[in-house]
């Protein structure tokens, strides 16, 4: 009988090892099907979502320091610690709704309405969620479709070409949305923005002049984006893998670039893209970053920086800095590519070219002080490329 009974429980023994060990093989094989999906996936499409950014650093924030609190009562007396609400970090995180902001569940409901779903970073004079950075294109067979000027600013503008500095460029100016262009510079009746030659490419080439003019060598692509969409066939929405392959291109061919800058033009009106300051009109600028990458958090310093210099010499002159990120928008603008890159719009639809160059001058100002700046850093020390 008791040769039975150790009988029976050396089977139950083999038994719950051998279902051990097959969960274990299970569980395993799992966990690497996770791994190559998640790294074998595009990084802007599905887990590079900023709200999942968000919601960890949150976790870490209440939750360690919850944790951190029961062996070190130091932690206790910290500013800013609040007791972890696990019950809505678990339903925002299942959910990807957050019942503090409205917008996470009008994004799922209303069309076109991840227009409007970014994070602002730094409110200028006026920022909200309803003045944020809008990006609407016609079809493209409508964008490519002949219009006129009506004013000679390309004759007018041909000195801009002239080079003010020997040397390989440090700086690169590129256009993902190269014909996006401001209504006052075309004929009458023009409803729609975007023109082949009169357009934001030419405030490029501006701030390039002028940052030349300081010393600092510049290349400014005018790569036609939307031509080459036309061309093979793609969308508007493509093009920034156009103007992917042209900044790669432009490193590739020159280690010595070291800011990236892509230059568009808002479609918000007159009213939120403009502001007198000395008794002068002047285009509003606002820079975006996009969240979908690693190293996001370097580029949102060098907007930082920027952001603050032309606070600190034209307060109103920036509308602020707000970063996109998740699966309906781009995400990444090529920063990705560069830490030291940025997006920046450079005033609206309805203001002059007059009123944007003179703001691209004060860009060419900030953006030569933050160059010299980072030249006088130690060598090694923060901000190497």
């Amino acid at each position: 009988m008791k040769k039975n009974n150790k009988n029976q429980w050396s089977d139950r023994y083999r038994t719950s090892f051998s279902r051990f060990g097959l969960a274990l093989l299970a569980g395993s094989l799992f966990l690497m099907f996770i791994i190559t999906i998640i790294t074998t996936i595009e990084q802007d499409k599905y887990f590079s979502s900023r709200y999942l950014h968000t919601w960890s650093s949150h976790v870490q924030k209440e939750l360690l320091g919850a944790f951190f609190s029961y062996e070190n009562r130091h932690f206790l007396a910290g500013e800013g610690l609040e007791k972890p609400n696990v019950s809505s970090m678990v339903f925002e995180f299942m959910t990807n709704l957050n019942v503090e902001d409205p917008r996470t569940l009008l994004r799922n409901e209303l069309p076109g309405f991840a227009a409007f779903d970014g994070r602002i970073v730094v409110a200028g004079d006026g920022t909200d969620f309803t003045t944020m950075p809008v990006e609407s294109a016609p079809p493209l067979e409508i964008l490519l479709e002949k219009r006129e000027a009506t004013t000679n600013r390309l004759e007018l503008l041909e000195d801009q070409k002239e080079k003010a500095v020997s040397g390989e460029p440090v700086v690169h100016i590129v256009h993902s949305h190269s014909r996006e262009s401001y209504l006052p510079e075309l004929e009458d009746g023009t409803n729609v923005a975007f023109h082949p030659d009169v357009n934001v490419t030419l405030v490029g080439e501006r701030l390039g002049k002028k940052l030349e003019e300081k010393g600092i060598a510049t290349k400014v692509d005018k790569t036609d984006i939307e031509k080459k969409l036309h061309e093979s066939g793609k969308d508007f929405s493509d093009s920034y893998d156009i103007s992917r392959e042209v900044v790669q291109t432009a490193m590739s061919e020159n280690d010595k670039l070291e800011l990236f800058f892509d230059l568009h033009r808002d479609s918000q009106p007159r009213d939120v893209t403009t502001v007198t300051i000395n008794d002068e009109k002047l285009a509003r600028t606002m820079f975006v970053i996009g969240e979908n990458h690693a190293s996001y958090e370097q580029n949102l310093a060098m907007a930082t920086a920027l952001n603050n210099k032309l606070d600190e010499q034209y307060p109103g002159l920036s509308r602020g800095i707000i970063t996109k990120g998740g699966t309906r928008s781009n995400g990444r603008y090529n920063q990705d590519l560069s830490e030291q890159s940025v997006l920046i719009e450079m005033g609206g639809k309805d203001n002059t070219l007059d009123e944007v160059y003179k703001t691209a001058d004060i860009m060419a100002e900030v953006i030569s002080e933050y160059y010299m700046e980072r030249q006088a850093e130690p060598v090694g020390g923060e901000g190497d490329k």
